[in-house]
């Protein structure tokens, strides 16, 4: 059986999400991990910077310069700007260039909900970002393989991935995803709780890079021991001026309740619908969380507490889908058992 990977030095994963794009390359390990954002011209349709550059226009631009996001919930969204996107960070990888037998072949994770159109924009747009060939896989089991869990044994491995987009629920067994449940709420989805809350409570109009600021200094899914507090700056809804107030733990916690409510009813939805010799060995081995998400205040304890099971976090649950990627470039027996189907013409892996 041909060799996917034994010959070239050059192939990449990639852990393409919502908000932020992960690249992993073969002998070096994760060099690039920036936003997954892209600032245009838009009377010229040039790309004017991606990832940390672009993010840090949000919000700052002229009216001819758009800063977009080119995926939705884990899906392409923008085709064309995902295709210049990937080249970026493709040609970033490789600074010194690659010929054209040298081209990388690209492993790639993609959310469980998404059809073959959507397959086939991802594959369409890696090659058109001068990939040689492209491998899909399923986020969460790319997760799951990047923290280290058994899915070739016959038991049952529950994961769950909140990321930017969306947070996904997968069982895996046997090298499977047997059950499985998404829902479009996560950590792009806590930023809007935020900037409702502040609009809602404090008539404060908050930018999208702020609100994910505080998130990150306040953001708790339970009560805390200690009470935090942070500025909050934005637009006065109604003089229009420039105003800033103090906001604490408390706030940010009820302002993402709803997201948090909905993340841990998933949870145990798909429990409830996992196989009773599955859910046996969830039950003892525990649930394991990644994607940046995870890293909230307390989810772990709020999921544990509805599911009465045990739950820890991955190591640098960040990183959990790029590490996965990395390992089936080193493994492609374990490639074969878990790539989908390609919409590209028939290879041998």
């Amino acid at each position: 059986m041909k060799s996917v990977f034994g010959k070239f030095r050059h192939d990449i994963g990639i852990d393409l999400g919502t908000s932020n794009t992960l690249v992993y390359v073969r002998e070096k390990g994760i060099i690039i991990n920036e936003p997954s954002v892209v600032a245009i011209n838009a009377k010229t349709g040039h790309i004017l910077a991606v990832g940390h550059e672009a993010k840090q226009m949000l919000g700052k631009t002229p009216s001819h310069i758009v800063v977009t996001r080119p995926l939705t919930n884990g899906i392409v969204s923008d085709y064309e700007v995902t295709e210049k996107m990937l080249k970026y960070f493709i040609d970033k990888a490789y600074e010194g260039g690659f010929s054209l037998m040298s081209r990388p072949r690209v492993v790639i994770s993609v959310p469980l909900e998404v059809t073959e159109v959507e397959m086939k924009a991802v594959e369409d747009a890696t090659i058109a970002a001068r990939a040689r060939e492209v491998f899909l896989v399923q986020q969460p089991m790319a997760a799951a393989i990047g923290s280290r869990m058994p899915v070739r044994d016959p038991i049952g491995n529950m994961i769950v991935d909140i990321g930017g987009g969306n947070t996904e629920v997968a069982v895996i067994s046997l090298s499977g995803v047997v059950i499985w449940k998404s829902i479009p709420i996560a950590g792009d989805e806590m930023n809007r709780n935020i900037i409702q809350y502040a609009r809602e409570v404090f008539n404060l109009f908050v930018g999208e890079t702020h609100a994910e600021q505080i998130k990150i200094k306040l953001g708790s899914a339970v009560p805390l021991a200690e009470p935090m507090e942070f500025p909050m700056r934005g637009r006065d809804v109604v003089t229009g001026l420039p105003k800033e107030i103090m906001v604490t733990n408390e706030d940010i916690r009820e302002a993402l309740s709803r997201s948090v409510r909905a993340i841990t009813d998933l949870v145990k939805m798909t429990l409830e619908v996992t196989p009773p010799e599955l859910t046996a060995d969830i039950h003892e081995r525990g649930i394991l969380l990644a994607g940046g998400g995870s890293l909230l205040r307390g989810i772990d304890q709020c999921i544990a507490e509805a599911a009465e099971i045990p739950v820890r976090i991955a190591d640098d649950p960040l990183t959990a889908v790029v590490r996965g990627t990395g390992i089936f470039l080193e493994d492609e027996q374990l490639l074969r058992e878990v790539v989908l189907p390609s919409s590209r013409e028939t290879r041998d892996i």
